[in-house]
């Protein structure tokens, strides 16, 4: 359901206002957890894929071909993995996917969050309205 015209503005001064008064927290809840959870998911399959070449040399210097052919497998599921990890990863800014499983978590905690920051911003305009 989209936000009225209203309730947008009025985000967008919470928005505004939390940035003021703490940039740092503000950047940090910006939703890069699917980004670093991609990075890291990318990071793994390279450290896998160099495992892989490992397994490859060993089995081709013991004239192992199992080991070799282990190697070759873990290489090309690392490859796969690490190539689809960084097309799947949202670039900065952009906004995940709202149908992934994680999307809506992070939405979820989105939510709770600015109805908390709702809240507070409510309550101050409350008091600041009464004196």
């Amino acid at each position: 359901m989209p936000l009225s015209e209203h309730e947008q503005r009025m985000l967008e001064q919470m928005e505004r206002a939390l940035y003021a008064e703490d940039p740092k927290f503000a950047t940090a809840l910006e939703g890069s957890g699917l980004r670093t959870y991609t990075r890291r998911r990318v990071y793994q399959a390279v450290a896998g894929f160099l495992v892989g070449i490992a397994l490859l040399m060993a089995g081709m210097v013991a004239k192992q071909v199992w080991l070799s052919v282990v190697g070759f497998l873990v290489m090309l599921g690392c490859a796969v993995l690490a190539v689809t990890g960084w097309r799947k990863a949202p670039k900065p800014g952009e906004q995940p996917a709202a149908g992934a499983p994680h999307a809506r978590r992070q939405a979820r905690q989105k939510r709770s969050m600015m109805d908390r920051i709702e809240q507070r911003w409510q309550k101050r305009r409350d008091e600041q309205g009464g004196q």
